[in-house]
């Protein structure tokens, strides 16, 4: 078989990892040939290749980002998206694809799949809020860099006698927030799941002031306040359909200082939980998932995802990965707060 890899999306430390098992498993124990896509879905919507070998993949299990390269492009929003889609995948005489993604990405897939077009996913997200599947690679590492972050700022915060308000991605799901905050001792974690009332956050930031330390508060992106609406940089929409977040550290920041009379001050993690090497956990989930893949593409077993159940690897119907986004429970929030103040 010929067979097509691309990344799509948001980019996160454990892509090369899945296209180097993906690759080295294809070619050594099946002996099929590999095509990489360049630039998420705009490389099968305009034909933008690059030869993907073994020789290609070497070296690669460390590196952040991705070889292939990504992009938010969604061919259905692209007048005859689709048919060049085919169109190419015919004239490059590709038998499927391998389509490593998050919620867009594998919607995407899930589409095409509808249409015939045969396609594996695998689940990327540093988010970990796709369906389906315990974690997504990528998680860990965002996790673990926001964690050292909250470590460090509490001590500047602590010589200062400062509020630091940390805000961590989390469009729709406040998994890293949650995780990164419980891990880091924070006084409170505001998640999109559930709207915060910024007097009961002023509440905590006093609390804390009144020991010898100093308060941390981390917000997910995508958090809203129960006085006001979404935080947002601007109202465009990408091709998803997504406003571009950001900015509700600085504005809860801003209303901590105006309310406290204690100085406060705003940091953004932003695309440095994306960044660099990804961490021992991720780099063998995103290996196991890479392996499988490739089994269920040469096993003709199309129109799955793989995903991870407890220790062992899976596969689910892209359906059932897509439909809904996995949220942050009201019980895991519960647990939280009993270390908030």
């Amino acid at each position: 078989m010929r067979i097509g890899v691309l990344t799509g999306g948001g980019d996160c430390p454990g892509l090369n990892a899945v296209i180097r098992a993906v690759v080295r498993k294809g070619v050594a124990e099946y002996g099929h040939e590999f095509i990489g896509f360049r630039d998420g879905w705009r490389g099968p919507l305009e034909a933008k290749t690059m030869p993907l070998g073994i020789p290609e993949v070497r070296g690669i299990l460390p590196r952040g980002g991705t070889i292939l390269r990504s992009s938010r492009t969604n061919p259905f929003k692209v007048d005859g998206g689709v048919e060049k889609v085919r169109a190419n995948l015919s004239e490059l005489e590709v038998d499927a694809l391998i389509a490593i993604g998050g919620e867009d990405t594998l919607g995407v897939a899930k589409k095409l799949t509808d249409l015939d077009i045969p396609v594996v996913g695998v689940p990327k997200t540093i988010d970990n809020d796709l369906g389906a599947t315990d974690y997504t690679f990528g998680f860990d590492t965002a996790v673990n860099i926001a964690s050292e972050a909250i470590d460090r700022l509490h001590t500047t915060a602590e010589s200062h006698h400062r509020c630091v308000v940390v805000e961590v991605m989390g469009r729709h799901a406040g998994w890293i927030a949650l995780h990164s905050g419980l891990a880091g001792g924070a006084n409170a974690i505001l998640v999109p799941e559930r709207r915060f009332s910024v007097a009961e956050v002023v509440g905590f930031v006093e609390s804390r002031f009144r020991t010898d330390f100093s308060p941390i508060i981390v917000v997910a992106e995508g958090a809203q306040p129960i006085e006001g609406e979404m935080v947002t940089q601007n109202a465009e929409l990408d091709a998803f359909g997504h406003v571009r977040l950001g900015g509700v550290g600085q504005w809860l920041s801003d209303q901590i200082e105006k309310e406290t009379g204690k100085e406060s001050r705003a940091v953004v993690l932003g695309h440095v939980q994306r960044g660099g090497t990804p961490t021992a956990f991720d780099r063998v989930l995103a290996t196991r998932f890479g392996l499988h893949a490739i089994d269920a593409v040469h096993e003709g077993d199309f129109g799955k995802m793989v995903a991870l159940r407890g220790t062992d690897i899976v596969r689910v119907k892209l359906e059932e990965a897509t439909a809904e986004l996995k949220t942050v429970p009201q019980e895991r929030l519960d647990e939280a707060k009993i270390f908030f103040g």
